[in-house]
């Protein structure tokens, strides 16, 4: 299924493209452009934000003007730093945000609304299969085969799931990974390793478009694409935010980490694992978490750190992923879908040469 943006998403009027673009805790910014033999021409910064000295504004248009309209988010945002006077006030946006903007006017970046987006509800599966189906689902999008999904797990087995760089010897116990029958598995994303037993957490996945997070740096992205779930949470009574870089936070303690994978054919993974009920006593007899991990986390055992979501709503977990479903598709206008036949023997045929092979494994030493 190829993937199509609506044309009036970027064009004004006056035939000129328009872009918009809302910062995240900020202002909206828009971007009138017009391309006259592949450069920007008739460049209009406009929005709510606030900027002094007002004369400002007309640097950061003739600062865009003349660049080919190919230029990449980040020199955009580079030509308009430099052309900005000493002192310049920008207030609820940034150059970043206007280089962001520009490139959705020529839709080089799109929004969520420029996709139709598909949810699958839980499904059980064998936790390599759900590692799998991140990798295929990925690929799919960025090939066009599938509409941007959100999908969210759900295992029967505890599992051990470590980061694509992370060392099997140094993140795991192998004695309490044996007491207690753990199924150690590797991701195709970095990150800290997921201590999963059915139940104890929510995890989920969200394959979409690079051209998403066009423009945003890595730090940016994670809250960006996290929005809906603060607002979901924040309808359950749990006031959440962001610690850099992927930590998902209360002022009661961390309740999740996110992680991130951009494949070279434009497909993007994000997924997060957020602690609902989890056996702490049980995650550190199987995770090594070293002091050195906790050093700037501003506690000293790994145990205060899990702050699970069953205490803060009293919310059965089923409860809460509805809640966050429901949030995701009034915000984007998400459909329900399913995993096909064809992505679980992808996922299956993935298994079996690569997630479940002692090679992918220890690819760490």
């Amino acid at each position: 299924m190829t993937q199509t943006f609506p044309a009036s998403n970027n064009r004004s009027a006056n035939g000129d493209h328009h872009g918009e673009y809302k910062v995240p805790g900020g202002k909206l910014v828009v971007a009138d452009v017009a391309v006259v033999d592949g450069t920007l021409a008739r460049v209009s910064i406009s929005g709510d934000f606030f900027l002094e000295p007002d004369e400002a504004l007309l640097d950061i248009n003739r600062a865009l003007t003349g660049l080919p309209d190919t230029t990449p988010a980040a020199d955009l945002a580079a030509a308009v730093t430099a052309a900005l006077p000493p002192g310049t006030v920008l207030f609820g946006f940034s150059a970043d945000a206007v280089a962001v903007t520009v490139r959705r006017a020529l839709a080089k970046a799109t929004s969520w609304a420029d996709h139709e987006w598909n949810v699958i509800a839980p499904t059980v599966l064998p936790t390599e299969i759900n590692v799998a189906l991140d990798e295929v689902l990925t690929e799919a999008v960025g090939a066009g085969l599938r509409t941007p999904t959100l999908r969210f797990w759900d295992w029967q087995e505890p599992s051990v799931v470590i980061g694509s760089f992370q060392s099997v010897r140094n993140e795991v116990d192998p004695d309490g990974v044996a007491r207690h029958g753990i199924n150690v598995v590797r991701r195709i994303s970095g990150g800290g390793a997921m201590f999963m037993e059915a139940g104890n957490c929510i995890t989920y996945s969200l394959y979409l478009p690079q051209t998403l997070v066009d423009g945003l740096s890595f730090a940016d992205s994670y809250p960006f694409l996290d929005a809906w779930v603060m607002a979901a949470l924040e309808k359950l009574g749990i006031n959440a935010f962001y610690v850099p870089l992927n930590d998902i936070a209360t002022d009661q303690g961390k309740i999740g980490g996110a992680a991130q994978k951009r494949l070279a054919n434009g497909g993007m993974l994000h997924h997060v694992t957020m602690s609902y009920d989890i056996d702490a006593d049980k995650m550190v007899e199987v995770l090594r978490i070293g002091k050195e991990k906790l050093s700037d986390k501003g506690t000293r055992s790994a145990k205060k750190r899990v702050d699970p979501l069953r205490r803060q709503t009293g919310l059965a977990r089923t409860a809460i992923i509805e809640e966050m479903i429901d949030v995701f598709s009034g915000r984007y206008g998400a459909t329900p879908s399913e995993l096909t036949g064809r992505e679980l023997a992808a996922a299956e045929e993935r298994v079996a040469s690569k997630f479940g092979t002692r090679e992918w494994l220890h690819r760490v030493p």
